[in-house]
């Protein structure tokens, strides 16, 4: 599973352990990208799944 981040114009694919992959994100982008990631690990997996299916997928709060 993996997903991308976008910040201004910097891009990065991401696996869903926080490893970036492919592109970059600035130090601090990329750690309000993973406290994001670990608060909603169980949303991602389930929209993950979701997807899969081709059903529509469930919004996940963004970082407060």
């Amino acid at each position: 599973m993996h997903f991308h981040a976008v910040y201004g114009e910097h891009e990065a694919l991401m696996t869903l352990d926080g490893k970036v992959y492919a592109g970059s994100l600035p130090g601090r982008a990329l750690s309000m990208v993973r406290e994001w990631m670990a608060l909603h690990r169980n949303e991602i997996e389930a929209d993950w799944n979701l997807a899969q299916q081709r059903k529509p997928l469930n919004p996940i709060d963004p970082l407060e």
